[in-house]
């Protein structure tokens, strides 16, 4: 079988958030927060690089451990900063510097942003200072969170922010509500008051050839919905977090985590530093709001990414929530097309993701590469080692789906089939159980399975539909199911 790629594009038990592409050198290199599986915080890994041909999305390279936690100056023995998510631009000089933020021990909430730097897009780095005026003392205006940086034709624009999906307008609930942002946020009452529209806003800074040292104050350019104008589409799609900066065909587009912190929208400008239009929604990490969609239809969770152009074609890079958990996210990728009016519709998540096309019906598949997993109950987005709602989850350096409950539903986008006729998986069950077989969702049969502890083979005979489907596991039993993969086989002659 030709090699595919499929959502998440990575290695199931990689954990690689907050994804940033960029073409260097006709290589896509993917530069993101570093999780574990199950953990209980973000970021807690050193960073790694990916890469892959401009030409081949589906040959990604790992490049190792390219920045450790211990290089950061404020790390201490036994006390190491969390490396959250950067973002790199080649620079004036030809090197390649990675922006980004230290949280956790030794440090204090929005402290500075970082940088270190590379002779190669693919590291390794090292320290090289933090954003600074030209008095030396570090640029604290807004909150530092989440870099992004852009070399427009010589000009270094970095971004950052912090915003929340509150309103904190109300004037009789704000002394109250500022003091508490001023305990989060580690700046002064009267700051926040001072800073306009809001301290909670995307800001955005010119860097100078050093790109350390600051060329202009800092400014807002997209509003959060603490001074979003009110009764507007925008309102409900303000800058939350996770700001991301691109250029194509002389427009701007700065794209954002907004509203509830599940989706990615996107402004645009003609300019790097004013007049940002909110535009839509690119993709969600539960499809909420696709085609009208209300319900989520995966976890909801946590949301950071970035736009970019490789070979000729627009993809948007995300992560979706595993482990029950936001603390253990997985990259994934889709293609979106921009119109000529620089519109981007939202896409949707899928299983297929960077392989240029629906993968192939027949063969085996990891069952955790459901782009869809729901159940009668919202499944909630909480750590605790004690959860028993259906998850994608790693167990003994495996990714599975287990815990799996009456009617939860798993579902796959997008397979073209072929003369398929039988279908097996890898299942283990509490109790005796079925997987409904949806093609569409529409019902086409169903594989029967005795409880077991252990992993065994089950499998049907079934007529499943030529052409390009949805694929959906439902599940019916009193117990609880996990499973590991599955086998689509051609039907014989």
């Amino acid at each position: 079988m030709k090699k595919q790629v499929f959502n998440p594009y990575l290695p199931l038990t990689e954990y690689v958030p907050d994804g940033e592409p960029h073409v260097f050198n006709n290589r896509v290199y993917v530069y993101g927060s570093h999780d574990a599986a199950g953990s209980d915080r973000f970021c807690v890994n050193d960073y790694t690089v990916w890469s892959a041909p401009v030409d081949d999305l589906t040959d990604w390279k790992c490049h190792g451990t390219v920045y450790k936690k211990e290089q950061d100056p404020r790390s201490k023995s036994g006390k190491l900063v969390d490396l959250y998510a950067p973002d790199c631009v080649c620079g004036i000089d030809g090197r390649y510097y990675l922006y980004y933020s230290a949280m956790g021990p030794n440090t204090k909430n929005f402290g500075p942003i970082s940088i270190a730097v590379a002779d190669q897009p693919e590291g390794p780095f090292k320290y090289y200072g933090d954003v600074r005026n030209s008095d030396g003392r570090v640029v604290l205006k807004y909150l530092n969170n989440d870099p992004a940086v852009i070399n427009d034709h010589g000009r270094i624009w970095l971004y950052y922010g912090w915003g929340l999906g509150r309103d904190f307008r109300n004037r009789l609930f704000r002394p109250i509500l500022n003091k508490v942002l001023s305990r989060i946020s580690g700046r002064s009452v009267t700051e926040i008051n001072l800073t306009e529209p809001s301290i909670l806003s995307c800001a955005v800074v010119e860097i100078g050839k050093d790109m350390m040292t600051v060329l202009t104050e800092p400014k807002a350019v997209l509003d959060s919905k603490s001074s979003a104008p009110l009764h507007t589409d925008f309102y409900n799609h303000a800058f939350y977090e996770a700001p991301s900066i691109r250029k194509f065909s002389n427009l701007y587009y700065l794209v954002y985590s907004c509203g509830a912190n599940n989706a990615l929208a996107y402004a645009t400008s003609q300019y790097p530093d004013r007049g940002f239009q909110y535009r839509g929604v690119i993709i969600s990490n539960s499809d909420l709001e696709y085609h009208g969609n209300t319900e989520p239809k995966a976890p909801a969770g946590t949301i950071h990414g970035g736009i970019e152009e490789i070979n000729g074609r627009f993809y948007v890079f995300y992560h979706r929530l595993t482990n029950n958990t936001e603390f253990s996210r997985q990259a994934c990728a889709e293609p979106i097309l921009i119109q000529s009016d620089g519109k981007i519709d939202q896409v949707e998540m899928s299983s297929c993701g960077l392989n240029g096309g629906p993968l192939k019906g027949e063969g085996t598949y990891p069952a955790a590469i459901c782009c869809n997993l729901v159940t009668k109950k919202r499944i909630p987005i909480k750590f605790s080692s004690g959860q028993k709602y259906p998850r994608i989850d790693e167990v003994n350096n495996e990714v599975i789906v287990r815990d799996i409950v009456q009617d939860t539903i798993l579902t796959y986008k997008y397979f073209d089939f072929q003369n398929i006729g039988v279908l097996t998986g890898n299942v283990k069950s509490t109790d005796n159980g079925c997987f409904e077989i949806l093609v569409d969702d529409k019902m086409i049969g169903k594989i029967n399975f005795d409880s077991s502890s252990s992993w065994q083979l089950i499998g049907s005979s079934l007529n499943l539909p030529d052409g390009i489907h949805t694929f959906s596991f439902r599940y019916k039993g009193k117990g609880k199911a996990d499973i590991k993969e599955f086998t689509f086989i051609r039907r014989t002659i």
